[in-house]
């Protein structure tokens, strides 16, 4: 990890928050990205806002959605959970998100943060997984599901459950340090 840190030192990478996220997903790719030394941006529809997991975690906003362009970060990450439901329907999370996959930034998903994806437009032909219950979503969507803790596929790096968090930071820091 000690290389990659250093690859990544100077990353700025925005996690999309809604209310119903999946608290282990999002403490656990927030700490690895933090302690890899990436700069992280949680980005809500408001901010400062503060949102809740399902467990009851709180996490405030530190930009809204409608301040902040594509161009201002390296990556996105997505964590699960209920709140991809709720991020899909704020136009402005699903446009920056659209716009950083077409920048050929890499952009995270896990669990139900496929969701976004599918709003965003850019599965067609994409190899992704993501939490079983959404599989038939992405593949309505044009995407190619499979069951595998991570894929990466061009911009695009999917992931299923908190199972998964471990290789899915690594797939994160990997493509933020080949960036």
């Amino acid at each position: 990890m000690e290389d990659e840190s250093l690859q990544i030192r100077n990353k700025h990478v925005a996690m999309l928050i809604e209310n119903h996220f999946d608290d282990e997903e999002l403490r656990g790719a927030l700490e690895v990205l933090r302690t890899a030394g990436a700069t992280v941006e949680i980005v809500g529809p408001t901010a400062p806002t503060e949102y809740t997991g399902i467990e009851g975690m709180k996490v405030t906003s530190t930009l809204t959605a409608r301040k902040v362009k594509a161009e201002d970060f390296d990556a996105i990450v997505i964590p699960g959970g209920w709140a991809p439901d709720r991020m899909r329907m704020q136009h402005l999370l699903v446009d920056l998100v659209r716009e950083t996959a077409e920048q050929g930034k890499p952009v995270a998903t896990i669990c139900r943060g496929a969701q976004v994806l599918i709003s965003a437009k850019v599965l067609k032909d994409r190899m992704v997984t993501c939490w079983p219950s959404i599989a038939i979503d992405v593949k309505n969507a044009g995407g190619l599901y499979v069951d595998r803790p991570v894929v990466v596929d061009g911009p695009l790096i999917t992931s299923r459950k908190v199972d998964d968090v471990p290789e899915f930071t690594s797939a994160i820091i990997r493509a933020l340090s080949q960036a």
